[in-house]
């Protein structure tokens, strides 16, 4: 790689981590969406999916996003609503589970190879949907935490699974089918 691509990425990193922190700020004044359900991002890569899922839950009216083991990301894909939907930031994984569990909240992961599938599940009000680095997934082991549940979205093709702010759009799609009396898609 040459210098000056390296200087440019160097260069475009920094800008990213300036425009996370003018919009961390404002996103202090954000409110609550106004469904119930959570999206917990686990580790994901601090380039463009993490401003699509905010985008996707804002437009979906999603209460907060969780971000695990997320440092800043690059808010440009978010189109703004880093300002508007709220983010709780957390070191590890036990910080977020304990917050969300001692709210309430069943937690759900996506995962291609399991058998139950999100269509066919019925979606509590207060479902966390939990979504791991794009290439490693989860950060942490599912048989340490009580109660979270996997959930697999169908899928038809060859590709064992989808980009991860696809699946973040899909799961709250369905939980609206499944909570939003307006939705005309609903059960």
């Amino acid at each position: 790689m040459s210098k000056s691509l390296r200087r440019r990425i160097r260069k475009g990193r920094q800008q990213a981590i300036k425009r996370f922190n003018k919009h961390k700020n404002r996103n202090l004044m954000a409110e609550h969406g106004v469904h119930q359900f959570v999206i917990v991002l686990d580790h994901l890569k601090p380039n463009f999916n993490i401003g699509k899922i905010f985008r996707s839950a804002d437009a979906f009216g999603a209460h907060e996003i969780h971000l695990v083991g997320i440092d800043f990301f690059d808010p440009s894909p978010a189109m703004g609503s880093f300002k508007t939907v709220p983010a709780k930031f957390h070191e590890d994984f036990d910080a977020c589970y304990n917050d969300l569990t001692s709210c309430g909240y069943t937690l759900y992961t996506l995962e291609p190879s399991e058998e139950r599938l999100l269509p066919a599940t019925s979606l509590p009000s207060k479902s966390a949907f939990i979504l791991g680095h794009e290439e490693y997934g989860i950060c942490f082991d599912k048989t340490e935490y009580d109660g979270i549940k996997s959930l697999k979205i169908p899928q038809f093709g060859n590709v064992e699974s989808l980009n991860v702010s696809i699946a973040a759009s899909v799961v709250m799609y369905e939980y609206l089918k499944q909570h939003n009396p307006k939705f005309e898609g609903r059960r």
